[in-house]
């Protein structure tokens, strides 16, 4: 399955209307949704405290602030071929 990583932190409007987004979107187009609280991860703070929330697709990032739902439909549907992973235990 489809992993997305979005990386928020509470009190962010942007991040609230993004994960509602996100959620619906999961019924059209079923994926792994994680959310990291960027205040409670050092890392991901340091990276990402000026483009919250920002989303990852299977590891590459697919957009910050604002989501495209098309766009990412259309991400999630059409990996690009350089992207392909080999199966693991198929």
């Amino acid at each position: 399955m489809i992993e997305v990583v979005l990386y928020t932190k509470p009190g962010c409007c942007l991040c609230d209307t993004v994960k509602a987004q996100l959620n619906k979107l999961r019924a059209m187009q079923p994926f792994g949704l994680r959310e990291v609280n960027i205040l409670e991860d050092s890392d991901a703070y340091a990276r990402f405290h000026e483009e919250i929330p920002v989303a990852f697709i299977d590891g590459r990032k697919a957009f910050k602030y604002h989501l495209d739902e098309k766009a990412f439909l259309r991400r999630l549907k059409s990996p690009p071929a350089q992207e392909e992973k080999p199966e693991h235990g198929s």
